[in-house]
């Protein structure tokens, strides 16, 4: 039996259905992209009538903000204690995640997509790429705390370099060795250059 609740207008949500919307947007946005992509469509992959998402949601844009939103909850921000524990499993994560096939092809049509509409880049940023930058630098001033990188390091340039170098991976591919080797050769060669001392984390 479907485990039902109720919204704010009384009508019964099924949550079962809740969930397959939400996947059916984020297969259709990696098939074919946020414009292609119809209330139709995701209807039809999700197994539920136009109506059905309707009473949900107003517009395909709060949709699709929903649909990103709920992959928020992958976000763990690891403590190992240090600046290398922290990012081997952070790589790791993200070897599983979005270094696969599927996961490159996502992120091309979500570029594509964004360079085109600014509506949908702003949803993209705001439900999705910002809270990843904020548990990156969150990692970044532990570092900082204990002394392996630089105290006046600038983060929010040091993210933006390790994340150019990931985007121009995943799309051009560059590099015939797995791509969280590249990943981790890149963070060397740029972290080299924001170590402190001893404690540096450039190794």
């Amino acid at each position: 039996m479907n485990k039902q609740i109720h919204n704010p207008s009384g009508r019964p949500r099924s949550t079962q259905a809740d969930q397959a919307i939400l996947q059916a947007t984020l297969d259709l946005l990696a098939e074919v992209g946020y414009q292609s992509m119809s209330i139709e469509a995701i209807a039809s992959r999700a197994g539920v009538g136009k109506t059905t998402i309707y009473r949900r949601y107003t517009s395909k844009e709060e949709l699709v903000a929903d649909a990103i939103e709920s992959l928020r909850q992958d976000i763990q921000i690891p403590d190992t204690g240090s600046f290398w524990g922290d990012m081997d499993i952070l790589l790791d994560d993200m070897s599983q995640k979005i270094f696969s096939h599927l996961g490159r092809q996502t992120l091309a049509l979500i570029i594509s997509t964004a360079s085109s509409n600014p509506q949908f880049a702003q949803l993209y940023w705001t439900k999705y790429t910002k809270p990843r930058r904020e548990a990156f630098a969150t990692i970044l001033e532990r570092a900082k705390t204990r002394q392996e990188i630089k105290a006046d390091a600038d983060i929010d340039l040091i993210i933006n370099l390790l994340s150019g170098s990931l985007y121009y991976a995943l799309i051009f591919q560059p590099t015939t060795e797995p791509l969280e080797t590249y990943m981790r050769r890149t963070m060397r060669v740029l972290m080299k250059g924001v170590g402190s001392g001893e404690r540096g984390v450039g190794r």
